[in-house]
Order: structure tokens, then C-alpha cells, then sequence
């Protein structure tokens, strides 16, 4: 999608600063072995043995397999196990990563002059993403790297292109770069490129960076906390960077764990996200910025729970993990079988009033066409809280039963109707993401010259007042729900 402004540069351009954090050298920042894991070395040997490792690039690899026996082999161990193995040599440029359990997470390939040929990263869902550096370009900001849906099984093989955003230096690394449609990526790899970003600006001992491109969303700042940390010294983080982007980022890649062939786990201090399935549940809570999730990732005593959160509390618990993400049970689910029952039409109009008032303006008469066309429903959804197709979205059963139970908690009238809004709510933010990842595909597919009259059109629009009346069709609907108890 093209913006009016896009080519404005909203980042700093000079994005290292002194002090601590600058001081440590690449060699002395990541080319270290964890004195307790000796056997590291022998580890990635084996893997690198395996030929389909080997082919990724196959000098390289073969060099530093043979230099693994040296006593300062160029690898980093991660504090829950992840082995990274490095170009031998002066250049210590990253080659490959690999989970505990010996699975590939990235691979790189590097030209004889330092320029990086291609990147490829596995998203937490499985999905292989290709990063081709400088093959395409875009009317906003010019030259691109192209980003590819890859067959996995071979080093490197695009299958499809999926988008593409403002080319790097990858061997020197200096801003976050704007990506040009966020709606075509496979769930979670923006997360798992900008992941590979931000490892590799730890190698380089990049200190601070900052975001360089248009439109910095709320939705953009809650995944760039994934695998980066904010300017501890900024008080207001979210409103500093959605007001032009000048916010500091602090490198901050998390380590990426297969732990079953359905599961995978992301770790920093502790676990951050756990996707199984393909459905991610994440803790609520990132560096003070509490995130409202419907799966919640949530520690108990010595385990971790990935539980599906509701009001308040847990509604079912999906898997449970230790503290380094290994899978110690997987409850079945516990949702029985029930025939669809269609939601009334308010619902529809309802929750399109309350997902614009908190989705970025422009997308608000998106999302009202979206939800315009599609049917919502009731229903069994086993493994999770909702299921869509391309005209029909499912909802858990369960969400209707502990929202009515909820319901008949609180006495008739004012506070009945509080816990109906509080319900409401909960459903269009469990809504939200899918609803405007279709508003925003609405967008993109529209004339370059409507895109930009809407561009407009918002940005002359004053802001919703938080003390404004509710919407009609939002009372209307608080009523329904309220006499439904």
C-alpha cells in the first residue's frame, strides 16, 4: 500500500551512541562459548554433518566445522540452548542457527565481498521466510529486499513473494526498515525477520536503533517488543514512538525452540511466546507494556501455562511447559460439539464501532465493510477461541458460556450492563487482528488515488473523544446481551 509521505525518514540517522552499551567489540559481544556447555562444540559438529546443512553453503560450513576442535571456536551459545556458528576467520559473520533439540532456525549465505546474498528464517508456525536483499523496489522508498515464501527443504528455493521492504546494509546495520504489506507474511514472520535483524545487530555491537519509515502503529510497537527493548529512559514509549518514530530500540533478539513437532517456544529472560498449532500465546506483561491477549502465556509455581483468558481469568489451559519451554502436558480440549447458532446483525454493526475506535483511522470505513459482509456465529472451536473463513467467523461456545455465567453475577441493571460492555469488548478485541488484517487487504487492493483521499480524509478527522456517547448500535447490543443472562 502506498501513503502520501512514505518516503519521509522518521529515524534517526545516526543511530549508535556512546557509553556501556557501545563498548563491546563483535568478536567479544558474541563469538563466546558457555564454559558449562563444552559439549557445544561436538553438538553443532554432528548437525553440520547432515547434508542438507551442509548445502546451505557448503565452503563455509565445511570450515567451520573443522575449526570447531580450535580452543576459541567461532560459536555462541544462547542461555536456553541455542547454538550459533560463524564464519572461521577475521570475519565472524553468522552462517547458521539451531534450536537445543538440533533444528534449524536461520541460515545465511554471505558474497566473497561481504554482501549478504540471501537470509532464511523459520517462522515459530514452521513456515520458511526468504530474505533477498536489494531485488525490488517500491514507489515510497525505493530500493527493496524482497521477502519469500521458501520450500524449506532445499537451501535455497523461493515458491512464492510475498512482500518486500526498505533494503538494508546488512553487514552494517543501522535502522529498523518499513515493510510495505504486512498483510501478506504467514503468521509470525515479521517477527521471525525482524528476530534475524535484531541478532544480527547484536553481532555487529549495534547499541541503539531506531524505527526509519512511515506510520508507526501501536501494532508495529507491540511486535518490534518481541525482539527489541525500548529506551528504558523514556516514560512514554508508545505515544513517544507512535508521535513520529523517534524512539530508541535496544537489540533484543529472543531464542527459538522447537520443543515438539507442534510446538515452539520463544525465550529471553524467560518464555515470551509459545505457538502451537499455529495459535501463539503470549505472556501479557513486555517491559511494562501490558498487552491484552486472549492467550496468555502465565507462570504457576515451576510451570508455565498457555491458557485461553477471558474476563479476567483463565477459560482453559492449552499446554503446560517448564520453565525452558519443554512440554510437560497438553490437557485435550474440552469443548463439546454444538451446532452454529448465528449472531444477530447488532453484533455486527457493534463490534465494527468498537474495533475503528481502537484500529488506526484509515481503516475504519474499511473495517465496517468488513464486518458488513460477514457472518459471525457461535459454535465449537476446539483448539482455540475462533475460527474464520472468507465470509463466516466462528466463536467459541465456551466465550458465550462464561461471558452469560459472568452475566448472572451481576446484579440487574447498572452493573449488569457494565459486565455486558466488559464482555462485548472482550469478543471485539479477540476480533480485532483478524478483522483488520481484512480491513487493511480492503485498503490495499483500492486505487492508489482512493487509498489516498481515505489517507486524507482520516487525518482531517478529529479523534474520538474517550467521554463521547456511546454508539447507538453499541447500547443496543449491551441491552441484548444484558437481557440474555
Amino acid at each position: 500500500m502506498s501513503h502520501p509521505g512514505d518516503q519521509d525518514d522518521l529515524g534517526a540517522r545516526d543511530t549508535k551512541h556512546g557509553g556501556a552499551d557501545q563498548e563491546s567489540t563483535h568478536a567479544s559481544n558474541c563469538i563466546i562459548i558457555v564454559t558449562m556447555d563444552r559439549a557445544a562444540p561436538a553438538r553443532l559438529a554432528a548437525w553440520l554433518d547432515r547434508a542438507e546443512i551442509l548445502a546451505l553453503d557448503p565452503p563455509r560450513l565445511e570450515a567451520l566445522r573443522d575449526s570447531l576442535s580450535a580452543p576459541d571456536p567461532p560459536i555462541w551459545v544462547g542461555r536456553w540452548g541455542t547454538l550459533v556458528g560463524f564464519e572461521a576467520g577475521p570475519a565472524h559473520r553468522r552462517l547458521v542457527q539451531f534450536d537445543r533439540h538440533g533444528h534449524l532456525v536461520a541460515a545465511l549465505r554471505w558474497s566473497p565481498d561481504g554482501e549478504l546474498r540471501w537470509a532464511r528464517c523459520r517462522t515459530a508456525a514452521g513456515a520458511w521466510i526468504g530474505v533477498e536483499p536489494g531485488v525490488a523496489t517500491h514507489p515510497g522508498w525505493g530500493r527493496s529486499d524482497q521477502l519469500w515464501l521458501l520450500d524449506g527443504a532445499e537451501a535455497w528455493r523461493p515458491v512464492e513473494p510475498l512482500t518486500v521492504f526498505r533494503s538494508l546494509e546488512w553487514a552494517r546495520l543501522d535502522h529498523i526498515p518499513p515493510l510495505a504489506e504486512p498483510g501478506r507474511l504467514p503468521h509470525g514472520a515479521g517477527s521471525a525477520v525482524l528476530n534475524l535483524v535484531a541478532a544480527l545487530m547484536k553481532d555487529q555491537g549495534v547499541a541503539r536503533v531506531r524505527y526509519r519509515g512511515p506510520f508507526p502503529s501501536e501494532r508495529l510497537f507491540t511486535t518490534l517488543l518481541e525482539c527489541f527493548r525500548y529506551d528504558p529512559r523514556q516514560t512514554l514509549p508508545l505515544e513517544r514512538f507512535v508521535a513520529d518514530g523517534g524512539l530508541d530500540w535496544l537489540p533484543a533478539p529472543y531464542e527459538s525452540h522447537r520443543v515438539a513437532p507442534w510446538v515452539t517456544v520463544s525465550l529471553r529472560e524467560s518464555i515470551d511466546t509459545v505457538t502451537a498449532d499455529g495459535i501463539t500465546f503470549s505472556r501479557p506483561d513486555w517491559q511494562g507494556v501490558a498487552r491484552r491477549e486472549p492467550r496468555v502465556v502465565r507462570v504457576d509455581g515451576e510451570r508455565v501455562r498457555c491458557s485461553f483468558w477471558i474476563l479476567g481469568g483463565p477459560l482453559e489451559d492449552r499446554l503446560v511447559l517448564d520453565q525452558a519451554g519443554e512440554v510437560l502436558e497438553a490437557p485435550a480440549a474440552k469443548e463439546p460439539e454444538a451446532a452454529p447458532a448465528p449472531l444477530p446483525p447488532v453484533w455486527n454493526t457493534a463490534l465494527a464501532d468498537l474495533i475503528a475506535r481502537e484500529s488506526a483511522a484509515p481503516l475504519a470505513a474499511a473495517i465496517k465493510e468488513v464486518l458488513r459482509d460477514v457472518a459471525i456465529e457461535w459454535g465449537a472451536v476446539p483448539d482455540d477461541l475462533l475460527r474464520t473463513w472468507d465470509r463466516r467467523i466462528r466463536l467459541s461456545g465456551r466465550l458465550r458460556e462464561a461471558g452469560q455465567a459472568s452475566l448472572r453475577g451481576a446484579a440487574p441493571g447498572q452493573e449488569r450492563a457494565e459486565q455486558a460492555l466488559r464482555f462485548i469488548l472482550e469478543v471485539a478485541r479477540l476480533l480485532g487482528p483478524e478483522i483488520r488484517t481484512r480491513a487493511q487487504a480492503l485498503l490495499e487492493a483500492l486505487p492508489e488515488s482512493e487509498q489516498r483521499r481515505r489517507l486524507e480524509a482520516a487525518a482531517a478527522e478529529p479523534p474520538p473523544e474517550l467521554d463521547d456517547a456511546l454508539d447507538e448500535s453499541v447500547g443496543k447490543l449491551i441491552a441484548l446481551v444484558a437481557r440474555s443472562a
